[in-house]
């Protein structure tokens, strides 16, 4: 960082920190890369109030401000439609006044909410460039959105509200940012034309690479993720109770998790199945090698996080193959071994790979090879730097 200048950085998000916090997924650095700012103003459109001394780490040695710009919620209902340019430029006005104050080189965005239409608003008024991360595409994984055909009139003009918040953030944006490549249809159909593919900066610092490719007695196995229909593991859970000393660790929570906990119960492997609904990010990337497997069910067309740290770890991976396109990342790919979302599929691959030491390595380390190549921390890191230093303004 400059001795001689302040880079300052402005961060909005749309997310309850201390939420995230509680469940340690944040890793170092995470609100500023290459640590390139001197000063990291995080704004969220949320009352939230976290604990600064925990979220320090975020921005590493940088000192770190916190500011909210709650959003209304009492703006949506209604026929929204007739009357919503002026309330949004109100709302705006705190945002870009207290942009105005710290005059930041950059804006960061993540996710296109609230917080995407206040950085267009800033752009618009102030002139400071702004760059936007959008870690879903919410044509297939929709977000803040009522579904189904028969809508109430009132349940249509919610949605067109955040349609309108995400088309006029993300077309505003100096540069979109997808985390993976399924997310460009979406932006395609909005005609968002400045767009670049950037994967997620994974843990650098407590990532572990795989080395030791012997089958554990239980043999150890790990799954990560939302405990949601989409990515219901229940016949993860199934094969594992027909396949004697094996352990099945299930990291994360969701509306699924009474359900699958009574399934254990059901099939008399609660001993074997242990179900952990939150593991701070550090301990879970150091703790990964320690397994034998990595095994999930997903419909996601994703690319996520837990995904690529399991994969550059080296560790053998079995997933499913989703109903639908593939994801592109990984069509194709023999750094995986996929199976049909069904017991007998999780069950014969998992068996096969347990009684072979020598095809379960080579499965882990074609994923450890594959994703150093294109989604080591280092690479992820300087490519996001790379982007900061083109769109920052010069500092004062």
């Amino acid at each position: 960082m400059s001795s001689t200048r302040a880079e300052k950085l402005m961060v909005l998000i749309p997310d309850r920190i201390s939420d995230i916090l509680v469940k340690g997924e944040y890793q170092p650095n995470y609100y500023n890369p290459g640590q390139l700012f001197d000063e990291v103003h995080i704004v969220t459109t949320t009352d939230d109030r976290p604990d600064l001394a925990a979220l320090q780490r975020t921005v590493g040695r940088a000192r770190l401000f916190m500011h909210n710009v709650p959003e209304q919620p009492l703006m949506v209902s209604g026929d929204w439609q007739q009357w919503w340019k002026k309330p949004l430029r109100d709302w705006a006005t705190a945002g870009v006044e207290l942009a105005r104050a710290i005059k930041p080189q950059l804006i960061r965005v993540h996710g296109a909410d609230w917080n995407i239409y206040l950085a267009a608003q800033i752009r618009k008024k102030l002139g400071i460039p702004f760059v936007a991360s959008l870690h879903i595409n919410p044509d297939v994984n929709p977000v803040r959105r009522y579904l189904g055909q028969d809508l109430t009139p009132q349940q249509q003009n919610h949605n067109a509200f955040f349609d309108y918040l995400e088309r006029e953030g993300l077309r505003s944006a100096d540069l979109v940012m997808p985390v993976y490549e399924p997310i460009l249809p979406y932006l395609q159909r909005l005609g968002v034309l400045r767009v670049k593919v950037c994967y997620n900066i994974l843990n650098g610092e407590q990532l572990r690479v795989k080395e030791n490719y012997r089958a554990g007695r239980p043999f150890r196995i790990i799954s990560v993720g939302r405990l949601i229909p989409e990515k219901n593991p229940a016949n993860l859970i199934e094969a594992v109770a027909h396949l004697h000393d094996t352990e099945l660790t299930i990291v994360g929570d969701g509306p699924e998790r009474p359900n699958l906990e009574a399934l254990t119960e059901r099939r008399g492997v609660s001993a074997r199945i242990h179900f952990k609904p939150a593991v701070p990010n550090d301990d879970l990337c150091a703790q990964m090698p320690d397994f034998d497997l990595f095994a999930i069910h997903t419909e996601y067309w994703e690319l996520n996080k837990s995904l690529l740290e399991a994969l550059l770890t080296g560790m053998p991976i079995v997933m499913n193959r989703r109903h639908g396109l593939p994801v592109p990342e990984l069509a194709d790919a023999d750094f995986v071994r996929f199976v049909e979302n069904t017991v007998d599929g999780y069950e014969n691959a998992i068996r096969q790979l347990m009684q072979d030491d020598g095809a379960r390595e080579a499965l882990g380390r074609r994923a450890r090879a594959h994703a150093a190549a294109h989604w080591s921390p280092e690479i992820t890191e300087q490519v996001v730097v790379d982007i900061y230093r083109q769109f920052m303004k010069p500092a004062a």
